[in-house]
């Protein structure tokens, strides 16, 4: 694969119609790619596996426990909120099953909202569940006042899954300068350490000027940045005043949201949702050796319609349709993806829900 740095305006525009291609002509897709173009996992469905009477739920990011169990670690916000919710109003929670295929119970609140005065007075969300060592970290997203532009990175720590949690007084990650392309927040935590010894830390920002000015339906353009520490608990100090991942010189505003970094077979491999490289309902698969350098965008899963038939849901969902968020169960010798998690719309309570797929192959 070229670097995604390389890639031409032609090969950008033929992607994007195989993109549209695929909303349009649902399962038949597969008939148009190639074996190359294929997507990079391929999916069995199995449904629905976590879903509260009067929540909205997202961000589900799984960790096998020491009991042989799957813990689930989520983000929840009353529906009432609607979706616009996770802003201003979510918590982060726990939740367990005996398997990736059974049902998932949530058992307690590991994060809330603290109110007034705190860098995450308002939500706490994007919960993103790792292991070093013996300690526990739970990387999250909290704001102060509600909106975008306060959301930061944070990093809880415990030495049980099950608690009790450190919370941190300040977060861990502050956005660029004013005027830089990160100096909106940071937020969507992606962790993995590196093959230089350090731990790497991705996040995701934008402009906040672009975002202010732009018109369009996505204002401003989602760029991924690196920080790196010494030692998990930071201090994290970004490797560059610019971006890893950028799409933003290719059309239609182009870029990527909610990454997922792992170490596979001496490659770091991206999964993330797709906002405009093909369209807005596939998930993007990218490597690289560095995390400095990626190759070209190939799609890593199709819209939802292509896995399972649901009824079409009530018109306040307008994101039904596509997986969000997407986070990886890799087996237990910490390198190899078997489950894919992540939040879409629907379900029997007409919010959103964590929905698993088995992969049961990868190019």
């Amino acid at each position: 694969m070229k670097e995604s740095g390389n890639f031409t305006r032609k090969e950008f525009l033929q992607t994007s119609a195989l993109g549209m291609a695929a909303v349009l002509l649902g399962s038949s897709f597969t008939g148009l790619l190639s074996s190359e173009e294929k997507p990079y996992f391929r999916l069995k469905p199995i449904g629905r596996s976590l879903a509260l009477e009067g929540y909205y739920i997202w961000c589900s990011s799984p960790i096998w426990g020491e009991d042989g169990k799957v813990h689930l670690f989520y983000s929840r916000w009353k529906k009432e909120k609607g979706m616009g919710g996770w802003l201003n109003g979510s918590e982060i929670c726990l939740a367990e099953a005996n398997s990736p295929f059974d049902t998932f119970e949530h058992k307690q609140v590991i994060l809330a909202p603290r109110g007034e005065g705190f860098w995450d007075a308002t939500t706490c969300h994007n919960p993103l569940i790792k292991r070093v060592g013996n300690q526990y970290l739970l990387f999250f997203m909290g704001n102060s006042n509600g909106k975008t532009n306060t959301k930061r990175i944070g990093l809880a720590t415990s030495n049980s899954i099950d608690g009790p949690w450190t919370r941190p007084d300040q977060p861990l990650l502050l956005p660029g300068n004013e005027g830089s392309w990160d100096d909106h927040c940071t937020t969507n935590p992606a962790f993995v350490k590196g093959n230089d010894g350090k731990y790497w830390l991705f996040y995701k920002s934008w402009n906040t000027h672009e975002y202010e000015t732009q018109k369009g339906p996505v204002r401003g353009n989602r760029k991924y940045g690196l920080a790196k520490a010494d030692s998990p608990l930071g201090p994290y100090r970004k490797i560059s005043e610019n971006p890893v991942i950028d799409f933003s010189s290719l059309p239609n505003n182009a870029q990527l949201e909610d990454a997922f970094v792992w170490k596979q077979n001496g490659k770091f491999h991206m999964i993330a949702r797709d906002m405009g490289f093909f369209n807005h309902e596939f998930g993007l698969h990218l490597t690289t050796k560095d995390g400095v350098s990626w190759t070209k965008p190939e799609v890593a899963y199709l819209n939802m319609q292509y896995y399972t038939k649901e009824a079409n849901p009530p018109a306040h969902l307008k994101r039904f349709g596509r997986l969000e968020r997407p986070m990886l169960l890799l087996d237990k010798d910490g390198e190899t993806p078997r489950f894919l998690f992540g939040a879409t719309q629907g379900g029997d309570f007409e919010t959103s829900t964590t929905f698993v797929f088995e992969i049961l192959k990868n190019k």
